[in-house]
């Protein structure tokens, strides 16, 4: 079995709910996917998506993943799909760096395999657990008032697990806004929920500090990606009464295991095209689980192929160490494709479908963009 064709599509992905604002004034009202198809000599497809924050979130924008694609995608043809540790040795090979453009071609990879054998790729990152996952929202810096409601909203549909967004500037409020958002949000919270205060690296070990500080006592919350490099997460941690979780210094192998130990944090936010696919994110799903880390699994944001991917490497990890899974389908209006999924009033799995349980609507996908074949 062997990879004879590569598609890559662009396709535009709008957020569902306006405009979604991060710390320091970043704000997204749309995001652009990069798409692949890997058409095998058997007839087996595999597809994968990997979507960029923007340009500002981290090392990473739409049209360098693209043009990445492009330099990696004619080095893969004629590899085996099912052999995803020796296509990390080509794509290592043919371009340093930009996980971000590996992804889409990895979790094809991992798509393909499990098609090709019958088993959805959760059974071949080691097995679902069965334990339905509780679905993560995300709410972006707003009014507070307007973010509890958001919060109330996503509850209603069944969400258990929040991510919320802080990160003012002081000329925007700054640490007093982000107690107000952080205590409205955490308002209504009901038993068995899960909050992440989300700062994405906004915050400096001052400025955290100073919101801590105006918190009232008793709020149940991990603070999330507060500072934006190691020594000021390392020093705000010394200091700080919440769990700490990080999330965009955490990106390879290295980071992960100087993140278990160095002891810097208590949890890591895994994002799959942060790592660069499923295959290093299965390295560190072990690594977090030997040190004993809290994980929650996300992506930057998608569309239902990224939710497919959260979902089988979300459905490995032991219940105890998992905070939630992001439904990234959820956050923007376009729909390229129907999931195998399995919902209950506890939460979700993936189905039992091979591969990624996708049926991708080529309609919404529109003509490729490129294509290399062989």
């Amino acid at each position: 079995m062997r990879i004879t064709r590569i598609a890559l599509y662009d396709v535009e992905l709008p957020y569902a709910h306006g405009v979604y604002r991060l710390s320091g004034g970043r704000t997204y009202r749309s995001f652009r996917a990069a798409i692949v198809r890997l058409t095998c000599d058997d007839g087996t497809e595999g597809w994968g998506e990997s979507t960029p924050f923007g340009s500002t979130y981290v090392a990473a924008h739409p049209a360098g993943t693209r043009a990445g694609i492009a330099l990696l995608a004619p080095e893969l043809l004629g590899a085996d799909p099912r052999r995803v540790e020796r296509v990390g040795d080509v794509m290592d090979r043919t371009l340093a760096g930009h996980a971000d453009a590996r992804t889409a071609l990895d979790v094809a990879c991992w798509d393909a395999f499990g098609r090709s054998v019958g088993l959805p790729v959760a059974d071949l990152l080691g097995g679902s657990t069965g334990v339905p996952m509780a679905p993560t929202s995300s709410i972006g810096a707003g009014d507070p008032e307007e973010m509890r409601a958001q919060v109330a909203e996503h509850r209603a549909r069944g969400y258990r697990a929040h991510s919320v967004k802080i990160g003012a500037l002081d000329a925007e409020g700054g640490p007093g806004l982000d107690a107000e958002r952080i205590t409205a949000s955490l308002a209504d919270r009901r038993p068995g929920e899960t909050f992440l205060v989300d700062a994405n690296g906004g915050l400096l070990t001052e400025t955290a500090l100073r919101l801590i500080a105006l918190l009232p006592p008793g709020l149940d919350l991990a603070l999330e990606a507060p500072c934006a490099s190691w020594r000021e997460t390392a020093s705000l941690r010394r200091r700080c009464p919440y769990p700490i979780v990080v999330d965009e210094l955490a990106a390879s192998d290295a980071d992960v295991a100087f993140l278990a130990g160095g002891d810097v944090a208590d949890g890591i936010n895994l994002k799959i095209s942060k790592a660069g696919g499923l295959t290093p994110g299965r390295r560190h799903r072990d690594l977090a689980r030997a040190a004993g880390l809290t994980v929650s699994v996300q992506d930057t944001v998608g569309s239902s192929l990224s939710y497919a991917a959260i979902l089988h490497l979300g459905a490995t990890v032991p219940p105890r160490l998992l905070r939630g899974v992001l439904n990234s389908e959820d956050m923007v209006t376009t729909r390229v494709a129907t999931l195998d999924t399995v919902v209950t009033d506890d939460g979700v799995l993936p189905g039992s479908s091979p591969g990624l349980g996708a049926n991708v609507d080529e309609e919404v996908l529109g003509e490729p963009v490129a294509v290399w074949s062989d």
